[in-house]
């Protein structure tokens, strides 16, 4: 399936949009019942001048504290990340309390924008890409066509793109190569914007003799979707390929993930539901019991009822303390 469509899934306390390029998941955006809106992209919001760095032409607001300062609108333009809060546009003067002044475009309506026209596919088919994205999201490893592979990591100062040149039969060290940076350059752009990555972005090349002017042209093309405000360095005499991609949602990992590496309590409890739901969609007799962990069981109980509600007394949540995960059973 070639060119980018584009899919709405609706769930119980979560709904998930999903843009794929060439049959391969691109974008994957989730909102959530209660999410902050006064930190999402495009919120417009009245706050109050926590402090002002005038050395770095900087103003720290505070969004919904009080703080000392006057009162300002601002626009959100790039959303809060892990350690860093949201950036935001001075729009003018304000008047107090801090509060939300007009929340920025919903997920459908961003969906929607880019589109373009296109149709939004919603339904079964929308679910299952939705999973699969969200998969995908935590992968770090990724194949190209052909042989070889990419390795995308993160650290707090920079995203690492490392293109392994794997086994390319038939062809000569550099031919493999340049076919293998290449295939990355469209790759890791594609990987970028599902993981919802920006900043610094530094891609160490497989190989030595880089075309230098080809690697260029093929990464403008790659990275032209995240324009306006893409940069890209000449390739260095190390090898790499340095480049700056705009910050603006929130990164898709920060979304999905708690403590650790692994999917938080509520990722766990909106799959939880979501297995609830299918199970009982598909067997309109049958009674089903999701058996979890505290955390994820203590996630998913406030949206229970609104499953409940749709197919009855049939569907059921218990805590098991040792249990890590979920499982779904018939009963």
């Amino acid at each position: 399936m070639s060119g980018r469509h584009f899919y709405l899934d609706v769930g119980v306390g979560e709904s998930r949009g999903v843009v794929t390029l060439d049959g391969r998941p691109e974008h994957l955006m989730i909102a959530r019942d209660g999410d902050l809106q006064v930190q999402t992209l495009g919120a417009r919001v009245a706050a109050r001048i926590r402090s002002v760095e005038r050395s770095l032409g900087l103003a720290f607001p505070e969004m919904g504290r009080i703080a000392e300062g006057g009162w300002v609108e601002i626009e959100v333009r790039s959303e809060g990340r892990s350690g860093k809060g949201a950036s935001a546009r001075w729009l003018g003067a304000a008047e107090g309390p801090s509060r939300l002044l007009a929340p920025g475009p919903n997920l459908e309506a961003r969906l929607t924008i880019l589109a373009k026209g296109a149709r939004i596919e919603r339904g079964p088919a929308a679910r299952a890409l939705a999973d699969q994205a969200q998969e995908e999201v935590f992968e770090t490893v990724f194949l190209l066509p052909g042989g070889g592979s990419i390795a995308v990591e993160t650290t707090r100062a920079l995203t690492a793109v490392d293109v392994d040149l794997g086994g390319r039969p038939g062809e000569s060290a550099k031919r493999a190569a340049k076919a293998a940076n290449l295939a990355a350059l469209s790759h890791a752009a594609r990987v970028l914007r599902l993981k919802g990555l920006g900043g610094l972005v530094v891609v160490d090349l497989a190989g030595r003799g880089h075309y230098g002017a080809a690697l260029l042209a093929a990464a403008r093309i790659a990275f032209a979707a995240d324009n306006p405000g893409v940069a890209l360095g000449a390739v260095s005499r190390f090898g790499t390929l340095e480049l700056t991609i705009p910050r603006r949602a929130r990164p898709t990992l920060d979304v999905l993930v708690g403590d650790g590496r692994g999917p938080s309590a509520i990722t766990s409890a909106m799959a939880l539901l979501r297995a609830l739901e299918r199970e009982a969609a598909g067997d309109g007799g049958g009674r089903f019991e999701a058996v979890a962990s505290p955390e994820i069981a203590g996630a998913a109980s406030p949206y229970l009822a609104r499953l409940t509600g749709r197919f009855g007394a049939r569907l059921g949540l218990r805590t098991e303390p040792n249990r890590a995960g979920f499982e779904v059973v018939r009963q």
